[in-house]
């Protein structure tokens, strides 16, 4: 195996912890024998880091680390929190090589590969930066921003209408696309919605055969009734009764979430939009065709052309019967993570 098979296989792992790990990032670790061998694999779920794990799956199934290679997804740590710094752990090890992908930009954790370094250990920095910045994107971009990283997710007719004149939406998208949601459900830290949808839908946002639990948040100035599936003892739901999109993400950030998923309707999903909070769009359009109806999208204030919102498609493919299409707002498109 090259190098970048094995990163690759580094970066899948990491997957593994999205909507588990807030408010740290997902990271994934493999370590390689002298002889090539892969001898051990770990990812972060919100305890041990993976680059820990990968080192106990070594040692649990005797195979000696003395002189191997680790690749991890994000620069090893140098410091200690509810662990160790790993950056200790592999000096300890005798790991006698490090690749990683993204160096760390939390200035309480970052200096792990210059530490490595000085203990004589080699260190060969941004191997597959790009892809890992992809996937570890919600984290790195709440450390540079200071806030949660928003995906709205969106479901319409191809002419971009979410339900007919008369209110009625369920199912415009296929049983396939539906499945896709739950495992944006799952890999989300928070669900948001605003009161319009959880008093028409009752929905309770709970990601269907999947043992994680995302936070719940509702925004929104009217009350839900009693029966209302959000208050239900399946997660822990949040009553954000106000607009005040500043003040809601304020609180989000304490809270150190990384991550949240927008399952609103036009009118909360279109003021984030105004705001720029919108960090990445993934839009399920079904083929067919209302004409009229309820438009995903309100009112922005582009009255010519040059005002108007500009995206990025980061990936199209077909889901079911249906396409699903996400889209980065083309200045975040342009930047790295």
């Amino acid at each position: 195996m090259d190098h970048d098979s094995i990163m690759t296989r580094a970066i899948e792992l990491s997957k593994n912890g999205l909507g588990l790990t807030f408010p740290n990032p997902i990271v994934g670790a493999v370590v390689v024998s002298a002889s090539g061998e892969i001898i051990g694999e770990g990812f972060h779920s919100g305890g041990a880091h993976a680059e820990t794990i990968a080192i106990e799956d070594c040692i649990r199934n005797g195979r000696p680390t003395q002189g191997s290679t680790i690749y991890v997804s994000l620069e090893p740590c140098n410091h200690i929190g509810k662990t160790p710094p790993c950056s200790k752990a592999i000096v300890e090890a005798g790991i006698a090589r490090v690749f990683y992908a993204v160096a760390d930009p939390n200035p309480i954790a970052q200096g792990g590969g210059q530490y490595l370094h000085e203990q004589g250990v080699e260190v060969i920095p941004h191997l597959l930066e790009a892809e890992a910045a992809f996937s570890n994107r919600a984290w790195l971009h709440k450390i540079a921003n200071k806030r949660p990283y928003f995906n709205w997710k969106i479901a319409s007719t191809f002419d971009g209408y979410s339900a007919a004149e008369d209110g009625t939406s369920k199912w415009i998208t296929s049983d396939a696309s539906r499945d896709s949601v739950q495992n944006l459900r799952a890999e989300a830290d928070a669900i948001l919605v605003g009161t319009g949808t959880a008093l028409a839908d009752n929905p309770s946002l709970i990601p269907s055969g999947d043992h994680r639990r995302p936070l719940r948040i509702v925004m929104g100035q009217r009350a839900l009734p009693p029966t209302s599936n959000l208050l239900n003892s399946e997660s822990k739901t949040i009553l954000f009764s106000s607009r005040d999109i500043d003040a809601f993400i304020n609180d989000v950030n304490a809270l150190g979430i990384n991550s949240i998923l927008v399952e609103a309707g036009a009118r909360l999903g279109t003021a984030l939009l105004k705001a720029g909070c919108i960090d990445e769009i993934t839009w399920f359009q079904a083929p067919t065709l209302f004409g009229a109806g309820q438009k995903v999208v309100g009112d922005l204030d582009v009255t010519t052309l040059s005002q108007r919102l500009d995206f990025t498609i980061a990936e199209v493919k077909r889901v079911g019967s249906d396409i699903c299409t996400v889209l980065l707002p083309k200045k975040k498109a342009e930047a790295s993570f």
